[in-house]
């Protein structure tokens, strides 16, 4: 089964895409949010959509989509895990994961614009397998991990480069810009994955290749990753985990690559479809 929620920035419904269609299902949720999740939302919505409820409503093509889940309490990302990647910026294989936190307000839909930042300089992308969390987590055992799993999303993970490296303090002032997490076009329950642990993840900047990794080499594997992360913090029900990303960003190339307005970004993970976003400039405060 996968979520969508669709309609204008900020008055987005929820959806579902069943048996190749996509189906309004605003009349019965409010949202794709911890309350839905916490609450069996997920399993009285399979119910609904295998039982085929008449009074489901077929959503109008053409229609914005939004990221799949509404604002979630959190955003905790993993940095440099993968092998190729941590090689590739010169820093070592990480001991532990390394957690930063992206700003929840970074989030947009799977087609929306990228907008460069005021005053950045470098811009970057990363293609990111996102797990999106089911149930309260603490303290989480690793062989109980998966239970704790809602599904699985697409996240281009932006970065800018500047801030995160040159400005001083952590990396959260480079994670967090408007825009900085195209998420989607839909959640994929687990369901429909059967392993977590071999999919193929690519990103392409104005059609070249830049990024073709497989969460096959994944330093810290998904449920490794829940109950690491569940020892520093609760995890709420649909709380995002973004794992990493695979060599080929920007700053590892010779000459560095960043992104620039005009530029078109393109990213897909086998089974969790794919996205594209056009690069813009900072025009004011409105997206």
């Amino acid at each position: 089964m996968k979520l969508i929620r669709f309609g204008e920035e900020g008055f987005e419904k929820p959806g579902v895409i069943y048996e190749g269609k996509w189906w309004d299902v605003s009349k019965y949720f409010d949202d794709y949010n911890e309350f839905f999740f916490e609450n069996g939302g997920l399993s009285v919505l399979e119910d609904m959509v295998a039982g085929k409820w008449e009074f489901i409503v077929p959503i109008k093509e053409n229609v914005r989509l939004g990221c799949p889940v509404a604002r979630p309490s959190k955003l905790v990302c993993i940095g440099l895990n993968y092998v190729d990647h941590a090689k590739q910026t010169g820093a070592a294989i990480p001991a532990e994961p390394v957690i930063f936190i992206k700003s929840t307000t970074a989030l947009c839909g799977p087609y929306d614009n990228i907008i460069i930042p005021r005053d950045s300089q470098k811009t970057d992308t990363e293609v990111e397998l996102a797990v999106v969390i089911g149930q309260r987590a603490s303290y989480v055992e690793e062989a109980q991990a998966l239970n704790y799993i809602a599904g699985y999303m697409l996240h281009n993970n932006v970065s800018e480069r500047a801030f995160q490296y040159e400005r001083g303090g952590t990396w959260d002032k480079g994670k967090g810009c408007d825009t900085f997490a195209p998420m989607g076009p839909y959640m994929v329950t687990k369901d429909e994955i059967a392993n977590v642990n071999n999919l193929r993840l690519w990103l392409s900047l104005n059609g070249k290749t830049m990024q073709d990794g497989t969460t096959a080499n994944l330093i810290f594997k998904t449920p490794y990753l829940i109950s690491y992360i569940s020892r520093f913090m609760t995890l709420l029900p649909g709380d995002i985990i973004s794992t990493g990303t695979p060599a080929g960003v920007g700053p590892g190339m010779n000459p560095p690559v960043y992104l620039k307005p005009g530029d078109v970004v393109e990213l897909r993970i086998d089974g969790l479809g794919s996205s594209w976003q056009n690069v813009v400039a900072y025009k004011g405060h409105s997206r």
